[in-house]
């Protein structure tokens, strides 16, 4: 069985933006492309909302909205609404071996018999009741039956779309639903469908018996390639806390995925455990390998899904609107909002990031290329009540952002219409502080800690600077993941 695997081409901003398209327009230009907020809003009302928040500061604006997808729970239904396909209802496994109503999608194109498959639609956090969330037992079972049923099906390709897991079982669920018998050292037959757990004893995969049609189909995969299966940045000790995971059951789960990595890579004849996208989605990644399945970086295979290409950053767009749940570290590891931020810096366009809630180190993102971001939270409140408002503060806080924009635009007006002394630049504390030190006026400092933005982008960074600096301070915040 022949394995291709795709590895990621990091892309730094640009020092030379490309030159926009050119428009006779004068109005402002505005791209809004946002990840949706998990468990809350789907990409497409984040991005109506954030449109919503921007008309009542400019209304005349014209703004392209572009929602994406990471490959998470919606994916499938984007990918067939937009192509005109069919959608086909079943009831599976669900994570937490209860039956759940899913669904697998048919692609509408004229290219080749084609099925989309959401690996959340069978094995999607949603479907872990919270006080189930025990990622040693959860299974993906599921994501096997929704794939036995798309080769049934006669289709001779299939997409499949990695994230919103509540899974970390390695895809061994799935290889036992598709036939796989997965074997301790006695040569006894793992019971079904038991999770992560159960790989501590696993000695041999024997795929004897995969479904025969797998020899024939072509599966690609659309992950986070910066997701690996083992080792300190392994998915058991990123994501499993996450998924309700204890520290001790962290620690148990990485031993049984180090075990399950060597008896994958002894089978593909090549190291899995380190590979990009092995740890994708609780390690699916590494199970759909020994499928055949080709891993595709997220963003990369979503926009080639989508058509978006490159002319999206250079339509003479002034302003880059992205948003996701939650803005941290961990952003900028291959989801949306860093995506957006690095391509739009190549063509010079500044980029603002709105979030449920903000999280540890989110300052990572300025490397990224994210100019500015803030939680949407007006003030403490219960995470069912940040999930209940989540449309109205979302469309307050793109509205907020609107006003700095507008703001800065006017006083970089006046800056470079006014011949009279410099107006005063606010500078972040711990740029002001460097300035100081450095002997610098607070205008030199911004031009040397920020010689990349634009005054007009500077002062919306220095105001959100406040707001996210408030908001990721406050341990009473509770807000949307």
């Amino acid at each position: 069985m022949h394995h291709s695997f795709n590895i990621l081409t990091t892309t730094t901003p640009s020092e030379s933006p490309e030159p926009p398209l050119k428009h006779e327009d004068n109005r402002m230009r505005i791209l809004i492309c946002p990840s949706g907020f998990k468990e809350s809003l789907d990409t497409h009302v984040v991005a109506d909302c954030i449109e919503e928040g921007v008309r009542r500061i400019v209304p005349d604006a014209v703004i392209k909205k572009v929602p994406l997808f990471d490959g998470g729970e919606g994916f499938a239904k984007a990918l067939i609404t937009s192509t005109g396909g069919t959608l086909r209802d079943i009831t599976i496994t669900g994570p937490v071996n209860q039956p759940v109503a899913s669904q697998y999608g048919l692609l509408g194109d004229n290219g080749p018999k084609t099925a989309v498959i959401d690996m959340a639609a069978a094995a999607g956090l949603r479907l872990v009741p919270k006080d189930l969330r025990d990622p040693t037992v959860t299974t993906t079972y599921g994501v096997g039956e929704l794939l036995f049923a798309a080769l049934e099906e006669g289709v001779e390709r299939i997409l499949v779309g990695c994230g919103d897991s509540g899974t970390s079982d390695g895809g061994a669920g799935m290889l036992q639903a598709l036939g796989a018998r997965l074997l301790d050292k006695h040569g006894h037959e793992l019971p079904l469908a038991q999770g992560g757990k159960s790989l501590s004893t696993l000695a041999d995969i024997d795929r004897t018996h995969l479904h025969p049609r797998l020899r024939e189909v072509e599966i690609e995969v659309a992950c986070n390639f910066k997701n690996v299966l083992c080792g300190p940045k392994g998915v058991a000790r990123v994501y499993g806390p996450q998924k309700g995971a204890t520290p001790a059951q962290v620690e148990m789960l990485a031993a049984a995925l180090d075990t399950y990595g060597l008896i994958v890579s002894r089978k593909l004849g090549q190291t899995v455990s380190s590979l990009p996208g092995s740890g994708a989605s609780g390690g699916l990644g590494a199970g759909l390998l020994l499928l055949g399945a080709k891993l595709r970086p997220r963003y990369e295979a979503i926009t080639e899904y989508f058509g978006i290409n490159d002319d999206l950053f250079r339509d003479n767009h002034h302003l880059v609107f992205t948003a996701e749940g939650k803005i941290d570290a961990q952003t900028t590891q291959g989801k949306i909002p860093a995506e957006i931020a690095v391509r739009a810096k190549k063509h010079g366009l500044p980029v603002i990031a709105l979030a449920g809630t903000v999280g540890d180190d989110a300052n990572a993102n300025y490397g990224a290329g994210i100019d500015a971001y803030t939680s949407i939270m007006q003030g403490p409140m219960t995470l069912e009540d940040a999930m209940e408002a989540a449309e109205r503060l979302l469309r307050d806080s793109a509205e907020t952002a609107m006003r700095m924009v507008m703001l800065g635009k006017s006083l970089n007006a006046d800056i470079h219409t006014t011949a009279s002394a410099p107006v005063p630049v606010p500078v972040p504390a711990p740029a002001a502080a460097a300035a100081a030190g450095a002997g610098m006026t607070k205008t030199k400092a911004y031009k040397k800690v920020f010689p990349s933005l634009s005054m007009f982008t500077f002062v919306c960074v220095s105001f959100l600077w406040l707001a996210a600096l408030y908001t990721s301070h406050d341990p009473s915040c509770i807000s949307l993941k």
